[in-house]
């Protein structure tokens, strides 16, 4: 827009939007960042839909057997073992790393419909039939993803490329947050790391507030969580102090979304130095707790990450 300050046209000078944000008597840059602050703080965020569920705890079994093994029982494919592959089924496909024969694979395992609910399960769950009733198994979801990858991607994002949220952010955005000292979405890695990567706990599009926090399983939970040799806490605190200082400047000035979240984290980062060695801590715990979870001392293991897990949503 043209904001003349003198009749003569020579004293004309144009203003951006921004430099009116920024300069105005009222301060609207000043209110911008207050509300980018307020809208990015991961600390005891509020939901933004009526929350059911407190907590949730998702585990993503890489490698585990097919669920055709497991909890999808088909008769007919079963029927038809070892049978070349219909080619009603393979025109106009083209399947990666697959040779040129093509054949039908039933499960060899025998079903059963368990509870009154009729749940079909495989003989290799003879002790979750026993609580069937309590399991919700969804059947309708269907994909043509078959690489591990793009497969892996489809079922954390609902797409087969990279660039959505996680429904682990989806999570985080709906629900909110209920903790001030620890990340909201969380992810314990027991594994190597998935064909996806870390598109698995992606943010995507959603601010970056609402991405995963990896915690590690030897060293510091979180990467740089320990002060550096010679550094205090209060050397920190000055440190981002005077980041956050030059950050809020800068927010004001943009508008970014980006700088907020980047503020809020250094922050949760500051505060998750005292609450994070205590969750990884597990001394507290009975010996009899660590038995049944299977835990192996300090050991790194998918039991122990189990055991983290609870204690994650205690906090």
């Amino acid at each position: 827009m043209r904001v003349a300050s003198e009749p003569d046209d020579a004293f004309k000078r144009e203003l951006s939007r921004r430099d009116v944000l920024r300069t105005s008597g009222i301060s609207l840059g000043a209110i911008a960042l207050s509300g980018l602050l307020n809208r990015s703080s991961s600390a005891a965020r509020q939901p933004l839909v009526p929350a059911t569920a407190r907590s949730v705890i998702y585990l993503h079994m890489i490698g585990a057997p097919s669920q055709l093994d497991l909890f999808d029982d088909k008769p007919e494919l079963r029927s038809r073992d070892g049978e070349p592959c219909p080619e009603s089924l393979l025109a106009g496909k083209r399947f990666a790393f697959i040779g040129n024969e093509h054949v039908l694979a039933g499960s060899p395992f025998q079903f059963r419909q368990c509870g009154e609910s009729g749940h079909s399960l495989s003989e290799l769950w003879p002790h979750l039939r026993q609580v069937a009733d309590r399991l919700c198994v969804i059947h309708s979801l269907h994909t043509e993803e078959i690489n591990h990858a793009p497969a892996q991607m489809f079922l954390h994002t609902g797409f087969g490329r990279g660039g959505r949220p996680s429904f682990g952010a989806w999570v985080d955005y709906g629900l909110g947050a209920e903790t001030e000292d620890l990340p909201a979405y969380v992810v314990l890695q027991s594994g190597p790391l998935g064909g996806a990567g870390t598109t698995l706990w992606s943010s995507g599009f959603l601010p970056t507030v609402h991405q995963g926090v990896a915690l590690r399983n030897a060293g510091d939970p979180v990467l740089f969580l320990s002060n550096p040799p010679e550094q205090s806490n209060s050397d920190r605190r000055r440190l981002l102090d005077a980041t956050a200082a030059l950050n809020r400047l800068r927010l004001a000035a943009t508008g970014d979304d980006e700088i907020a979240t980047r503020i809020e984290q250094y922050e949760l980062a500051y505060r998750m130095q005292r609450a994070v060695p205590e969750l990884a801590d597990l001394g507290d715990e009975t010996r009899e707790t660590l038995d049944l979870y299977g835990v192996e001392s300090e050991k790194p293991s998918f039991a122990r990450n189990c055991l983290l897990a609870r204690r994650l949503v205690e906090r």
